[in-house]
């Protein structure tokens, strides 16, 4: 491959299998790669290696998520004012934001939640696991994290499948499985001003508009409840704040999750003297659970916008420029992780990105996502003997989320 074959705007490029060796490539000959784009797009600054990744992250003041958004589109000021979320503001903006739901999502507050995710988790597996055959991510790790985080927000159990439809119509947007208007192939003009240009953003938006609309006469104890009554600096949150917040709470804390449960999976199944070894040393679980989100990366990557002409690296960066963190490449960059193609569930240090940099856009769910992932294999690997695939894995068609949306497996318990 040379670098000029790579064309990392184009989601099929990532459909075979997660670009490594492309992105090794750049690592090492182009780390801050210009890649070009089709119209109406103009193009951006591919950032590869971790240090400038890291860079970039922790500098808001030149590298800009409110300016133009944090996705690949490029939209006309209407559009973006319209499906602002928390994750396309900078500081001051989005530290007023996060003010309102982090208290929710501290470890101490999502210790709460443990003892349901795991009764949960139980249930799940008791139901599943009596099938010797079916699709692990159907019926296993696509129905926790949703399942959970409905909780949180105070949705009725009965309501999650509606979430989970939903949820993936809007980050498949760019997949025919889940799109009814493929995002870059089909015209979605008219659905410009909705989160992920999609029309299930619409359904979504509504069902949150009547859980607010009950819960502003009868608060409970739920994040939706949070939300339409929570003051920061004397203000509350518009219209349309809140409906960018559940959609983005919806797609974000659900999506990433479930895709990091079934590449950890696939990683066990790849590697079953590791999967013998968390059974007999559920101790090294949490450790195992670091190492299957850096091994999966699966939010690949996030746009910034250049505030002012600079440098990153050997690249003269303009303003207005864009600029697209490859997270999934910093994860495995060979000058910060020791033989990163290697799956090791003792790796230490891991300081992978799968939620982020330490910087002001920090992922607030990490603490939530790692209880879920932890409890689910400290519940699932002990009645495995095994488990192996029946078929082809599906990966989802995106050059933003690396997911997996069918893995058939055959199981074998424990006696």
């Amino acid at each position: 491959m040379l670098v000029t074959d790579i064309d990392l705007a184009s989601p099929d490029f990532f459909v075979p299998s997660p670009p490594h060796e492309a992105l090794r490539l750049l690592r090492e000959h182009d780390p801050v790669h210009w890649q070009p784009e089709p119209p109406p797009n103009h193009g951006f600054w591919a950032v590869t290696r971790y240090h400038d990744l890291e860079a970039v992250m922790r500098d808001p003041g030149t590298f800009s998520a409110e300016r133009a958004g944090v996705i690949l589109e490029e939209m006309a000021p209407d559009e973006l004012a319209a499906r602002r979320s928390m994750m396309e503001t900078d500081p001051p903006r989005h530290t007023r934001l996060r003010k309102i739901v982090s208290p929710l999502f501290t470890p101490r507050a999502v210790k709460e939640y443990e003892g349901y995710c795991r009764d949960l988790a139980r249930a799940i597996l008791d139901e599943t696991l009596a099938k010797p055959e079916f699709d692990f991510v159907e019926e296993i790790s696509r129905q926790l994290p949703i399942r959970v985080l409905a909780r949180i927000l105070g949705v009725p159990y009965e309501d999650t499948d509606k979430l989970i439809e939903w949820g993936d119509r809007m980050i498949g947007n760019k997949d025919p499985e889940y799109a009814d208007l493929v995002v870059g192939r089909d015209d979605t003009t008219e659905y410009r001003l909705l989160p992920f240009r999609r029309p299930a953003a619409a359904e979504l938006c509504e069902y949150g508009h009547a859980m607010a609309q009950r819960r502003r006469g009868a608060p409970e104890n739920d994040l939706v409840s949070k939300l339409i009554h929570a003051e920061v600096d004397g203000l509350r949150l518009t219209t349309v704040e809140f409906d960018n917040f559940f959609s983005l709470l919806v797609v974000a804390g659900n999506e990433t999750t479930r895709h990091s449960i079934t590449h950890g999976m696939m990683a066990l199944m790849d590697h079953p003297q590791d999967m013998r070894r968390l059974t007999t040393e559920p101790s090294l679980i949490p450790a195992a659970v670091e190492e299957m989100l850096r091994w999966g990366s699966v939010t690949m990557q996030f746009r910034r916008t250049a505030t002012r002409g600079c440098r990153i690296g050997d690249a003269a960066v303009r303003e207005g420029d864009k600029v697209v963190v490859y997270f999934i490449s910093a994860n495995y960059d060979e000058d910060v992780f020791a033989d990163p193609f290697r799956f090791e569930i003792t790796r230490d240090p891991n300081p992978h990105f799968a939620f982020g940099s330490g910087g002001p856009h920090f992922c607030l769910g990490a603490p939530l996502a790692r209880m879920e992932m932890r409890v689910l294999f400290e519940e699932l690997l002990p009645r495995l003997a095994r488990l192996e695939l029946t078929g082809p894995v599906s990966r989802l068609r995106s050059n933003f989320i690396n997911g997996v949306k069918h893995m058939p497996v055959r199981v074998v318990l424990t006696a």
